[in-house]
């Protein structure tokens, strides 16, 4: 998106970005799937993926309007005349700590979501990971807010996912 009052060609804009560039803006707005960064002449968008390593349901919870962020360009479609930028990319991957930190350690933790083969429990600063059904004997799910003691047993950081163990 430009801004209307600039003569410049979008695409004679958008080439100016390079992928992994990080650039400071300002969010425009805010949508279900994402958010609109002006970046000056124009405007670049965050995905809801790209947007927070943190499990959240609307944007709104990680960014606001007219706020000042800093993104890096992920990239630069010339023929659609987008931009796709990302906020997480310049967070560091709480995950990767956990990894350095806690494999092996025992914690308590709340019960964050329920699925139907198992619960997701937060055992860090929005870290969230995946106990199965299996884990539980009597195959019945403790419910939301329930606190369990649990290890981590597994952390894949391909996949993004933590396993968890009942201790």
């Amino acid at each position: 998106m430009v801004d209307e009052g600039d003569p410049k060609d979008v695409v004679e804009i958008l080439r100016s970005f390079e992928l992994g560039q990080v650039c400071r803006g300002v969010v425009s707005s805010i949508k279900p799937f994402g958010v609109f960064v002006d970046l000056g002449d124009v405007d670049g968008m965050v995905n809801m993926a790209e947007l927070s390593w943190r499990r959240f349901d609307d944007p709104s919870e990680v960014v606001e309007v007219g706020q000042e962020i800093v993104v890096m360009v992920l990239d630069v479609d010339l023929e659609r005349e987008r931009m796709s930028l990302s906020l997480k990319a310049l967070q560091d991957d709480p995950l990767v700590e956990l990894t350095r930190t806690r494999l092996g350690a025992v914690l308590r933790a709340p019960v964050t979501k329920v699925i139907p083969f198992g619960v997701f429990v937060e055992i860090g600063d929005g870290i969230e990971g995946l106990v199965h059904i299996s884990e539980f004997p009597d195959g019945e799910l403790p419910s939301e807010g329930h606190e369990l003691l649990v290890r981590i047993a597994d952390i894949n950081l391909g996949r993004h996912r933590t396993r968890l163990e009942l201790a």
